[in-house]
């Protein structure tokens, strides 16, 4: 259920349909909106009399959202979300990448992929230093080591960290390094991780399961939104099918929906979703123009060494080369390729 305020209610008048949500035993989430605040009313309230909400002073309307993901929904939040992370504005008109290694294997590796990244324009440097792997005897990142490096590379690069967060507990500790935390397709239906994400004030990567479906992804940012983080992007990473070529099937179809379906922000993923590197500028190019706000791709020093995802991984030079065409691509559907701000890197 959604309370729709009218243009020039109160703060007062707000807090009271707030208060009344809670007397009910439902829980508001406030929207507030460049014309008009709603209350969006998330728990069981068929039994719950309208009349008592519209009869409020600043009430205008109520309706009901059909979606099962109510705060996920564009019907309860008809503008597009927008995220800001110091000068980073996502899902604005600026597209917005992301780049860096898969996994985080040495101090040298991070700086030197920090510093190529960097200088191609990306603005905010991805690392995993904790690594979920298929095999328990596969690299499982460095942890905490790992994310020191990444700070440090912050600092140096004047670059915004995203990397992954896989178990509740580690979350204020991975959420006390990075900008951006990164939830993984193995745990889009981790709910103890979705509810401990939900609980602090840091964006989330929301990547969709390889198994997936649209509808299951936005239910697993409901989770998050749910517990009062609203600030969500939506990861399409490709999905898995009976095609052997590629790694994942790159489902580009989902970014044009899920911008239908939902408010949130959509990145999009073709690192993953392809898993080779010489498909990864096509999709990269093809998802800004399906309307992705923005790329998360893998970029390594020497992929060939890489301990994780080395096949999928674009060498520094291929990177600057791509996100030219990344900025005409922008360009023609009147968008544009945000830049980091020029800094000069910190000496070593």
């Amino acid at each position: 259920m959604i309370i729709v305020m009218k243009p020039n209610s109160t703060a007062a008048e707000i807090g009271a349909v707030i208060a009344r949500v809670q007397e009910v035993g439902a829980t508001p989430h406030p929207i507030y909106g460049v014309e008009r605040t709603v209350v969006a009313v998330v728990g069981e309230t068929r039994g719950v009399d309208r009349e008592v909400f519209l009869n409020l002073p600043g009430v205008e309307t109520i309706t009901t959202i059909g979606a099962p993901y109510k705060l996920a929904s564009r019907e309860s939040h008809p503008d597009d979300t927008i995220i800001r992370i110091d000068n980073i504005v996502i899902g604005g008109p600026e597209i917005v990448v992301m780049a860096g290694p898969c996994s985080v294997e040495s101090r040298e590796q991070v700086l030197e992929t920090a510093h190529a990244v960097k200088e191609a324009g990306a603005q905010i440097l991805r690392g995993g230093a904790f690594k979920p792997r298929t095999s328990p005897y596969s690299f499982q990142g460095l942890g905490l080591k790992g994310l020191e490096m990444l700070a440090e590379a912050r600092e140096r690069y004047g670059l915004h960290i995203i990397t992954e967060v896989m178990t509740p507990e580690a979350v204020p500790m991975v959420a006390e390094y990075a900008d951006i935390l990164q939830l993984g397709a193995r745990n889009i239906q981790n709910y103890g991780l979705l509810h401990a994400v939900g609980r602090v004030q840091r964006p989330v990567l929301l990547k969709r399961g390889m198994m997936s479906s649209m509808e299951e992804l936005l239910m697993s940012a409901e989770y998050i939104m749910s517990g009062g983080n609203y600030r969500v992007m939506l990861c399409e990473r490709g999905i898995r099918t009976f095609e052997k070529y590629t790694r994942n099937t790159f489902d580009l179809n989902a970014v044009p929906v899920l911008k239908q379906l939902s408010h949130l922000p959509v990145i999009a993923d073709p690192s993953h979703g392809t898993g080779r590197w010489d498909a990864v500028p096509a999709m990269a190019l093809a998802a800004i123009a399906a309307g992705a706000d923005g790329l998360i791709i893998e970029v390594h020093p020497h992929p060939s060494a890489a301990i994780s995802d080395g096949p999928q991984s674009l060498k520094p030079e291929r990177f600057a080369e791509l996100m030219p065409r990344i900025k005409r691509v922008a360009e023609a559907v009147d968008r544009t390729l945000s830049t980091v701000a020029n800094r000069q890197p910190v000496p070593a």
